[in-house]
């Protein structure tokens, strides 16, 4: 980001050059892998690095404090063989011994994915990163003595990038608040993370089910059970937690019957579920494949790759697929040029790796039973609903914030479409498990800061507008970062107060979560986080919202359904705007 701020007065034009530039592409592509090198001023003495020292399984590796937040911390610790060659579309082998201590005081590569490399939206993203990627890091407050709790993070971006970015998602902040560890790990994105194809398998189960991704976050798990009491945590209480694809990826590790016991907390952030079949997982790949074959002139269009291929033995189908590299793969979706995260399916329902249907596992209560806190916020689908026709065109010739009728209908699509995703990824899921016996409390909340368009002022304009409280938005306020997230553009200081108290609540409920598996403190000074009620008119949802000076947080007792939803959406006067959007909305179970 430029660290330019929004000044009142400018033109909306002005303003959305601005944001599309620097901020939109970020959002969806991850755009902060280009690192920026800070040079000293002339005569600036930088102060002396110390390094910190700790055993683990493999060997000694050298981290280092860290002044600003009273923490320690380690980057790029491999928990995994680097999964190329033969150990690619393979489950994870645990990481070599080494007979050198390795210096740990650098993030890592990204895995391959799409990334604005120039941060200029004229341009492609382009296709960046190493497949050597499986490395995870460390926070740990300083002097860390007994057992504290470790706090595992999984990035989100649609299972196909990293967002947001690992080398910006600072977790200091959080473990020297918390008091506790915080972990942030890398895993395989893409066709390197979730590939089902029958050529591919090897009969063993774990890696013919094309979870890839999941079995990495499986080994980093074990290695945080064999290794994070070296730095001050309690491999007995280890919190999973994730924002979207990283929210479904914990949705994932509780289903998962690999990953009992290896952790007993969990915390989903606007994570939907959306499993996949291993017949959907070859459907698709076999036609990325005929896609290649084309290119390359191999098949005169794609019936005939698809004629070929389906005549191929398994050894040589399993060749090509070996002989090509991940951009051969990216290059096929022509949406990562503009957007970064790529279409495609992943949570293959295997039967080892991940429950062939994962609904009826948790209907049946057959899934690791551990407290969670699930939420959403409240305009999620606003970071991808302003790339929507019309709205678009409507964001690019300013009329959507000139025409109340345009407003009404942007805030009335993302209200259902929102509303919807809320269903499936909190409400749906909270009252399922809640009926299953021997499930812990659930606490559910909803994220509202910035949410109610042009009404809500703690959001400049036209940000206010066309972000409000949309996917994301969390992501700062939970880590206590300033712009890791989209903090980067929404951020002010005018919205500072409010938003650093929400901040230190949230950072408060979240880390005491990780502490016993309830938010409430004692003596806190915060209202009561009730747990999720399957009883009509008890206490369902935490609401997290600050104005320009404070936090505002209560208790709602609402619960929706799909069918409620529904109801008011056929009562809708603007029905016939809204019906098409909400229906092709894949925030939701169908």
């Amino acid at each position: 980001m430029s660290g330019k701020k929004w000044v009142s007065g400018r033109s909306y034009s002005v303003r959305l050059v601005l944001f599309i530039g620097a901020a939109f592409l970020l959002l969806l592509s991850g755009c902060g892998g280009v690192k920026s090198v800070q040079v000293p001023d002339a005569g600036q003495t930088k102060p002396a690095l110390v390094t910190v020292e700790r055993q683990t399984s493999e060997g000694i590796v050298i981290g280092e404090e860290n002044a600003a937040t009273n923490t320690n911390s380690w980057k790029a610790i491999p928990y995994a063989k680097p999964p190329i060659g033969t150990l690619r579309w393979r489950a994870p082998q645990p990481a070599e011994k080494r007979s050198q201590p390795l210096q740990t005081d650098k993030f890592c590569q990204i895995c391959p994915q799409y990334i604005d490399h120039d941060r200029n939206p004229a341009t492609a993203q382009v296709v960046l990163g190493n497949e050597d990627c499986l490395y995870l890091n460390i926070w740990s407050p300083k002097n860390a003595t007994g057992k504290l709790p470790v706090f595992f993070w999984i990035h989100g971006g649609g299972n196909s990038i990293q967002w947001p970015l690992l080398s910006l998602q600072d977790g200091g902040v959080l473990a020297n608040r918390g008091n506790m560890v915080v972990i942030t790990v890398n895993y395989r994105l893409g066709h390197m993370g979730f590939l089902s194809h029958p050529a591919l398998k090897t009969g063993d189960a774990a890696g013919d089910s094309g979870n890839f991704a999941i079995l990495d976050l499986i080994a980093a798990l074990k290695w945080v059970q064999a290794n994070i009491k070296n730095f001050g945590g309690d491999p007995g209480n280890v919190t999973v937690a994730g924002e979207s694809a990283g929210g479904q990826n914990v949705f994932c590790l509780v289903s998962s019957p690999m990953a009992n016991g290896l952790f007993h907390r969990a915390i989903s952030e606007s994570g939907v579920i959306r499993p996949s079949t291993s017949q959907e997982g070859a459907t698709h790949i076999n036609g990325i494949l005929a896609k290649l074959m084309v290119k390359e002139g191999k098949a005169a269009d794609e019936k005939a790759a698809a004629s070929m291929l389906a005549s191929m033995p398994a050894q040589d189908v399993e060749a090509y697929m070996r002989s090509k590299t991940p951009q051969d793969f990216l290059e096929m979706y022509p949406e990562g040029k503009a957007a970064g995260m790529i279409r495609f399916p992943t949570a293959f329902g295997d039967g080892k790796v991940l429950p062939v249907d994962f609904y009826a596992a948790l209907d049946s209560g057959n899934y690791n039973k551990v407290p969670m806190i699930m939420g959403t916020n409240k305009e999620e689908v606003k970071l991808f609903l302003r790339a929507y026709p019309p709205f678009a065109g409507w964001r690019q010739d300013q009329s959507l914030f000139k025409e109340p009728a345009k407003m009404e209908f942007y805030d009335l699509a993302a209200k259902y479409m929102s509303d919807s995703w809320k269903v499936m990824a909190v409400d749906q899921p909270a009252r399922i498990m809640r009926d299953n016996e021997g499930q812990p409390f659930i606490f559910t909340y909803q994220f509202m800061w910035g949410a109610g368009g042009a009404k809500n002022n703690v959001i400049n304009p036209p940000l206010n507008i066309i972000l409000g409280a949309c996917h994301a938005m969390e992501i700062d306020f939970v880590f206590g970062t300033e712009k890791a997230s989209l903090g980067a553009v929404a951020f002010n200081d005018k919205n500072k107060p409010g938003r650093v108290a929400l901040s230190n609540a949230m950072m408060d409920y979240w880390s005491q979560f990780a502490w016993t598996g309830n938010p409430n403190k004692d003596k806190s000074g915060l209202p009561k986080w009730s747990p999720w009620s399957n009883i009509q008119g008890f206490p369902k949802t935490l609401l997290l919202d600050a104005d320009m000076e404070s936090a505002k947080i209560t208790m709602g007792r609402s619960e929706l359904t799909q069918g409620i939803i529904e109801t008011a959406l056929k009562a809708e006067p603007r029905q016939k705007d809204v019906r098409p959007l909400y229906d092709a909305s894949p925030y939701k179970r169908r």
